[in-house]
Order: structure tokens, then sequence, then C-alpha cells
């Protein structure tokens, strides 16, 4: 063969051999979208949700509701890479911490499951459009299914 048509087939084979540039995000980048904060409001509840952007291997979330003029349940959350991967790391106020583990993860949703768990088994968000967050948990509650959605819109940070 010619030097030019090997140069050419080389070319060839690193752009359309999915490089770089083409491969899917991996680890905690995956879950980049959740980055930002989020809010809820119905009636006198509000329900903030803020993440901090990926950040070796880990990213980390904090959210609370306000009733009027008080925190009624806030929560620290741990989102950080397990293997292949991804673990929920849950502190919720006046409940012992638990961990979930990601079961599906996508460009716009990721399902974390601890069958363990008393309620809820699995919590979930799902992106839906740049302004738009759907989080929900869900999971038997003495025996009867349950979930309950939280319906979340873009905010502005604290500090912007």
């Amino acid at each position: 063969m010619r030097p030019i048509l090997l140069i050419v087939i080389a070319i060839a084979a690193s752009t359309l051999g999915g490089g770089a540039a083409a491969q899917a995000p991996a680890g905690i980048a995956r879950a980049a979208w959740l980055q930002g904060c989020w809010q809820r409001t119905t009636g006198q509840r509000t329900v903030e949700e803020q993440w901090m952007a990926p950040r070796a291997r880990t990213m980390i979330g904090m959210g609370r509701t306000v009733q009027g003029d008080r925190v009624v349940e806030h929560e620290f959350v741990v989102l950080r890479e397990q293997g292949d991967q991804l673990a929920y790391e849950a502190h919720p106020s006046g409940q012992p911490s638990a961990v979930f583990v990601s079961r599906a993860i996508d460009d716009t949703s990721v399902v974390f499951e601890n069958l363990e768990h008393d309620f809820p088994q699995r919590v979930a968000y799902r992106r839906d459009g740049p302004d738009a967050l759907t989080a929900w948990i869900e999971g038997t509650m003495k025996g009867t299914p349950r979930r309950v959605e939280f319906a979340y819109t873009r905010a502005v940070c604290p500090g912007k």
C-alpha cells in the first residue's frame, strides 16, 4: 500500500473508531446533570435541593424542607463512585443513614436501590429538560407499594 493511503486509513480508523470524544461519560460524570439548585413549592411548603459539581469521584447534595419559617426536614447526600456503580449515601434528619446503589443510569436518569432498607427501597432522579427535574422515592411500606414524587424546577443558587 502507498503511504498516503495508510495515513488516510489510520485517520479514518481513529476518527470513526470511537475516540475519547465519542465515549459516554464514566463514573460520577454520568450524574453531572444533577448539578445546580432545584426547588418545589406547594402551599407554604418549599423543598430545595442543591448539588455540587462532580469532583474527586464525588458529588455532594443537600436538601431542606421549609414550612412557613421553619426547617422541618433536611438531608445531606454523598453521591460517590463505588466500583462501576454510583452509591447514594443519604443522611436524613431524624433517621439513620442509608446507602443505595445505582441499578440503572443513563444521560437523563438514575435509579438507586437498597432492598434491605425499610422505606424507601429506591431513590431516583430524572431530568425533564434543562430546567426541570423529577425525583421520587418508592418501595413497599407495611406491605403496600408506595411512590412519592417531587417535581422540581431549576432555581437560582444562593450567593448568585
